[in-house]
């Protein structure tokens, strides 16, 4: 697929997704969520050399400074449903993702944009990054699961505020609270979000996934994430990776993981 909207390179098993809509502000709209969904059901899971993602948007004034408000208007509630159902499945894509994904957060990064940035698995602020959920300004709530993620992440009361006030928090007030997880000088995202991504492609990698859905399904209602849990070690221990951590700790070595 040809994209449009997004920018995406390879380097050391690492893939950086760039949203390319700078003069935008990288607001995310139809053309994103589609080129979005298709990386990471197609094209990011061909990949069998991937080790992790980092998405950022271009230039440095914003990671992703919301939705395309354009496409609001005019909508009916059918519609406006079927606009956030298609963004919830794809915020769901992205956190169901076998591979770590980390939001190198470059500046503004509000509304649709913070709940792509809460989708990922990590979330790297740069000093001037600024994260708010702005849709009561406008009348709404947020619609691709910000109302969720916020209070897993935050808190109910602290998320409340921000949600009912619209009011914006800078990096050290993310990281504070536990929506950021490093805040770095500005500029120096992306290369934080690969230092972790190649720390953790030293790891086995079936065990990186299985990881991921044990978390995941601690905040699926319809899960057991207790269940979930005790299936993935029993997967796990079959697997030839096992033997190989198993036997590289035995003999004090450096293991050798194939992901098999």
């Amino acid at each position: 697929m040809d994209y449009q909207s997004l920018l995406v390179s390879y380097e050391d098993g690492i893939a950086t997704v760039t949203i390319n809509r700078e003069k935008a502000l990288n607001a995310l709209n139809k053309t994103v969520f589609a080129e979005l969904r298709h990386f990471f059901s197609v094209e990011g899971p061909a990949r069998k050399d991937l080790i992790g993602v980092v998405i950022t948007g271009a230039g440095s004034k914003a990671f992703a400074a919301g939705a395309d408000i354009k496409e609001f208007m005019g909508l009916d509630g059918e519609k406006a449903m079927a606009l956030s159902q298609n963004g919830h499945e794809v915020f769901f894509i992205i956190e169901q993702f076998p591979k770590p994904v980390i939001a190198a957060v470059n500046g503004f990064s509000l509304g649709g944009g913070c709940e792509l940035a809460m989708a990922c698995h990590m979330r790297i602020a740069g000093a001037k990054a600024r994260f708010g959920q702005p849709e009561v300004n406008l009348g709404l709530t947020p619609g691709y699961a910000g109302s969720q993620r916020l209070i897993q992440l935050i808190g109910k009361g602290k998320a409340l505020e921000l949600l009912l006030t619209a009011d914006m928090i800078g990096a050290e007030e993310a990281h504070r609270l536990g929506l950021a997880n490093h805040v770095v000088e500005q500029g120096e995202e992306v290369a934080k979000a690969k230092e972790i991504l190649k720390k953790i492609g030293t790891k086995a990698p079936l065990a990186i996934a299985k990881t991921i859905e044990c978390v995941n399904a601690y905040f699926d209602k319809n899960a057991n994430g207790f269940q979930t849990e005790v299936k993935a070690f029993g997967f796990l221990a079959e697997t030839e990776d096992f033997r190989e951590g198993s036997n590289a700790f035995i003999e004090k070595r450096k293991a050798e993981f194939k992901g098999k």
